[in-house]
């Protein structure tokens, strides 16, 4: 019988199968038994949304867990909310981990385990390890002390540097199927079957995403905008005009996400460094606070960049599921469409071009994600693009 811990994955059956095998063979071990499914350094990839941060987080849960992930004990209850002393979640919601970054988890690479038999480090993200940071994790990663196990996360091992992968144990998740996803939504969620369908199909297999268009009318509104925009490319005039839209839109959702976080940490300083303090306490407190603000307000502003950027993919995904669908219709495929409901506006715009426009068109927006993951500025990204969505054949270089 397969842990509880364990249901919170979705669709990875073989994944749960290959960790689950490793908790057993960790316990092996502990007991001076050959454990050869169990190894100190893990790389869990996955596309955005399939679950590689669950698969982490719950195969450290179970490593800690006296009962192999029973999901009812205290650590079952701690150790997925970051609240253990033996599971360190570490994610970076700036552009990228740094050195100084990578020093921090060495160092916590180092300490014993303090409640149960192995202090698992998760890493998120770690295809935004820079590479002075990986040449600061590399002998930690390969060596590390006899008790501390390593989990990075990244979307592919393509993601990664090849001297992670050479020393981490590979472990890929695939998309979860759309009935995964909508069996989840209905049975965790409550939400109805109906909803639940659209969901998960409009989102593509990712979890988050197909929670927010099931729960939050504004998120879906948000989407239909974006898939309106094809229909809105005449000129050159409405290109430029459909960029500078989508970016403002992507601008302020973003801003909905980072300014109560601004705000928090901002109240938070302030507190730490002493508001309300009076006389020479005050004025020494206000001197190290500026450093501090200064820190904090950089650190700020890489999140608001990320965020940002992070909305734009997402709506470049939303039009690449669109383009998707119309190559389907173009070449008579038999696949599920991601907007079924479309289907009219989407056999309109197949009638108005060939599966080579249409292919041209889905590398097109491929070009601009890669782009703007290597800073490119989002405005110009997207204006090119947006002339090549209306004229395929046109290369803005």
């Amino acid at each position: 019988m397969t842990p509880p811990i364990w249901s919170r994955l979705v669709g990875q059956d073989a994944v749960v199968a290959e960790l689950s095998h490793a908790v057993a063979d960790a316990e092996r071990i502990r007991h001076g038994e050959h454990g050869p499914a169990m190894t100190h350094a893990w790389l869990i990839t996955g596309p955005p949304g399939s679950g590689r941060s669950t698969a982490a987080v719950s195969f450290a849960t179970a490593l800690v867990c006296p009962e192999d992930g029973c999901g009812v004990c205290d650590v079952c209850r701690t150790a997925p909310g970051g609240g253990h002393p033996d599971v360190d979640v570490v994610a970076t919601d700036t552009l990228s981990y740094k050195t100084d970054d990578a020093r921090d988890l060495v160092l916590r690479s180092t300490m014993a385990p303090i409640a149960g038999p192995w202090h698992v480090i998760v890493v998120e993200d770690a295809d935004r390890l820079t590479d002075q940071a990986v040449n600061v994790l590399l002998k930690s990663l390969e060596e590390p002390p006899p008790h501390t196990v390593w989990v990075l996360c990244a979307p592919s091992v393509e993601d990664v540097l090849p001297t992670i992968v050479s020393r981490t144990r590979h472990v890929p998740l695939r998309t979860p199927s759309t009935a995964d996803v909508a069996a989840l939504l209905v049975e965790a969620d409550g939400v109805d079957e109906a909803m639940a369908v659209f969901a998960a199909r409009a989102s593509q297999g990712h979890i988050g995403r197909a929670r927010a268009l099931a729960r939050d009318e504004h998120v879906r509104a948000r989407r239909q905008e974006v898939l309106a925009v094809p229909g809105q490319l005449t000129d050159v005039p409405s290109c430029f005009t459909a960029a500078a839209a989508l970016l403002a839109a992507a601008t302020e959702d973003a801003r909905a996400i980072t300014d109560a976080l601004d705000a928090a940490e901002d109240a938070d300083l302030a507190s730490e460094y002493g508001d309300g303090a009076t006389g020479v306490t005050a004025s020494r407190m206000k001197r190290l606070m500026a450093s501090a603000t200064k820190d904090l307000a950089a650190r700020q502003k890489t999140r608001r960049t990320r965020t940002v950027r992070d909305q734009v993919d997402r709506a470049l995904v939303d039009l690449m599921g669109l383009y998707r669908d119309v190559l389907v219709l173009q070449v008579d495929g038999t696949v599920e469409l991601v907007n079924d409901q479309m289907r009219p506006q989407l056999a309109a715009l197949a009638a108005r071009s060939t599966a080579n426009d249409t292919g041209r068109r889905l590398r097109a927006l491929s070009y601009c994600r890669a782009q703007i993951e290597a800073n490119v500025t989002p405005q110009v990204a997207l204006e090119s693009l947006m002339v090549e969505l209306k004229d395929p054949w046109i290369r803005v270089a």
